[in-house]
């Protein structure tokens, strides 16, 4: 394994930001073509990434923060992106609250003592994330020195139902029984621990923030398990507090509910985001007419799996979505993460597409 050369932690002056298509994304300001970026772009589908992970398990990367540091810039240098979103994971949160987090191989991430009772919520602790999640914050810093302006840098955490849809399932689950069961029979403990989750994740995205971050995407990603009533009476309440703290940053703000298209346009309302993440299950002309009834930017969705397709496709599929997305405050990417197997001239294809997209006049 060879590491980059990465500047030591120190303090970081402020450079001056060389391309800040995706700021001006955000506020919806002209751009010359869309800014581009993929969710899970700092990942095993390049060469480069797993000659690291070969040397590292999953967890001592993302606390490490010169490795992570490393991988995070990798897509810039490879491919060309126009941000860096930083190499962590989601359950940083509950990991830095107490909950004994591993991730295996072919698994997944695992709580071996997940929350299952009112009386559980005692073994959390409250974050400090200067010192418990130091390690990401330190990655910040070290990306930030180390792009020079070349590209923005985004910070993320996972909204408080999908946090606490793992804390209370042990685990990635295609029902969440567990979680569903904690909902429905003891519901004041999911509301207690939804508004704890919100505050802790707010204060993280804020010091991330301080960090060097200068987008922040808040990940939603288990929304699509919720009825519409549920996702209403639950998660969307503490969605909202969460996005509310991290507004106080100044950072623009995106929000992913994936899963949830029916909710776009109650998620912007409640979260004020900056920007609305859509996946694959919408048309990009009715998630762009969500987003300008409510003078809000959308960011997708082009379907992952496009990117097994030939190029020719891949060009085809994605023109497509510009064209219907066409105008000011859209940000390129995909409607969820890139998978570990796509080739990386395929995704190659799809960054180099928008490159060559130009706004029609």
């Amino acid at each position: 394994m060879t590491t980059a050369t990465l500047p030591s932690v120190p303090e970081m002056s402020p450079s001056p930001l060389l391309n800040d298509r995706l700021l001006r994304a955000c506020r919806r300001e002209p751009n010359d073509r869309p800014p581009v970026w993929m969710m899970r772009q700092a990942g095993r589908y390049l060469p480069e990434y797993r000659a690291v992970r070969a040397g590292s398990d999953f967890l001592s990367m993302v606390r490490t923060p010169e490795l992570a540091a490393e991988v995070t810039l990798q897509p810039i240098d490879i491919l060309n992106v126009d941000a860096a979103i930083i190499f962590s994971d989601i359950l940083v949160v509950p990991s830095a609250m107490g909950m004994m987090l591993r991730v295996d191989d072919g698994v997944g991430p695992r709580f071996d003592e997940p929350l299952r009772s009112p009386s559980d919520l005692a073994k959390l602790r409250e974050v400090e994330p200067e010192e418990d999640l130091r390690y990401t914050l330190d990655a910040i810093r070290l990306v930030r020195r180390a792009l020079n302006g070349r590209v923005p840098v985004i910070g993320f955490a996972g909204a408080p139902w999908t946090l606490a849809a793992y804390m209370i399932e042990g685990g990635g689950s295609p029902n969440f029984q567990h979680a569903k069961r904690a909902m429905l029979g003891e519901p004041k403990f999911l509301h207690t621990l939804l508004e704890r989750l919100a505050r802790e994740v707010g204060a993280f995205l804020c010091a991330q923030v301080a960090a060097g971050a200068q987008v922040l995407q808040l990940f939603d990603s288990w929304a699509g398990a919720l009825t519409p009533e549920d996702y209403r009476e639950f998660a969307l309440p503490a969605l909202a507090l969460a996005a509310q703290i991290a507004k106080t940053s100044g950072a623009p703000l995106i929000v992913f509910p994936h899963g949830a298209s029916w909710a776009l346009e109650e998620v912007a309302v409640a979260t004020k985001a900056d920007v609305i993440g859509v996946d694959w299950r919408i048309h990009p002309a009715e998630a762009r007419r969500i987003a300008d009834k409510l003078g809000v930017a959308v960011q997708g969705n082009l379907d992952p799996c496009v990117l097994y397709g030939p190029p020719d496709v891949i060009r085809a599929r994605t023109n497509a979505m510009l064209r219907d997305f066409s105008g000011p405050g859209h940000i390129a990417n995909l409607g969820h993460g890139i998978f570990l197997d796509v080739p990386v001239e395929h995704a190659r294809t799809f960054i180099n597409t928008v490159h060559d997209w130009r706004q029609p006049q």
